[in-house]
Parts: structure tokens; sequence; C-alpha cells
């Protein structure tokens, strides 16, 4: 079975489906990149399944996930399906360690999100920005003022008390 024979099989609950890509993730059956060049065409339900599997994958190890892969999921951050944006986030949290250098677009596109009106958005581009400061990279200086801004405006707790843990886990 492929990754599209897969996502198309009826038989199988969704969450089943992300389950399978990300063990196949895992077991190297597939890489990241043919993961990447599949979600790259198809429609964003399948998208997102794809970019889920490729989260739960990069949450135990991320360096299944390469350059082409960050790129997409940087790149995915601009769609306009919320599940879409929301799963690429955390993919960034989990491997942004591995591109430091890279980040400028990420970053911007994850501001972006944390002004989206729906809350998983916002809640994953929290997750992703607090990884991101807690690098303590180049862009510590000018994140940090800006995630102080966000976390004041943000109505949520859940969500204000994710950029709070990263400030002060940067600052120290």
């Amino acid at each position: 079975m492929n990754i599209e024979e897969l996502l198309s099989d009826k038989e199988q609950k969704p969450k089943a489906k992300t389950g399978t890509l990300s063990r196949w993730l895992l077991d190297q059956k597939i890489s990241a990149d043919d993961l990447v060049t599949f979600a790259g065409t198809a429609k964003d339900p399948a998208k997102a399944t794809c970019i889920e599997a490729l989260e739960f994958a990069t949450k135990q190890k991320p360096a299944i996930a390469g350059q082409k892969c960050f790129q997409f999921v940087t790149q995915s951050l601009t769609a306009k399906a919320p599940r879409v944006k929301w799963e690429s986030a955390k993919v960034i949290g989990n491997i942004a360690h591995l591109f430091p250098g890279k980040l400028d677009e990420a970053i911007k596109n994850l501001l972006d999100n944390s002004e989206h009106e729906g809350t998983v958005v916002r809640w994953s581009a929290a997750f992703a920005l607090g990884e991101i400061l807690k690098l303590k990279t180049k862009h510590t200086k000018n994140l940090l003022p800006v995630m102080e801004a966000i976390c004041k405006r943000e109505e949520k707790n859940s969500i204000r008390k994710i950029y709070l843990d990263a400030i002060k886990k940067a600052v120290k």
C-alpha cells in the first residue's frame, strides 16, 4: 500500500491513517520528502493528515525532517485551511532547532497566525514561537518583545501560558 492508497481507503478512520503514515516515517518505509511531495499536490484534508503524521513522527525523531520538509511546512503556515496551519506550526515547533539560521519566514508566518481567529491555530503558533524563542538564536532579541505584546492581547489563558513559559525560559 502506498500513501495515495492509504489516504483514499474508506475503511480506515483518519486517526488510523495518520498513525500508519507516522509509523512509515519512523520505520523509514517512506521519507519525509516522499510525504511532502505527495502532500504538495493533495487536497487540504489529505495534506493536513500528511502534516499531522509528520508532526507525530518529528516529535519522536526530529531529524527525519530535512530542508524540503521544513520549507513545505513553513509555506503551509499560509494555507487557507486552519488544520493545515496548525499541524504545520506543530512540525516547526518540533524541528526548528535543526534550522536555526533559516527561521525568518517561519517566524513571519507564525506571527501572522498568532492573530488568527481560530484558537487551535493561535495555540500552535504559540507553541512553535515558544520553541523558537527557547533556542536563543539571533531572533530572540526581536521576538521577545513581540511575544510579550502578543501575550498581553491574547484572551485565552492556555495560549498566554505557552508564551509566558517560553519567555521565562528564554530570559534565564
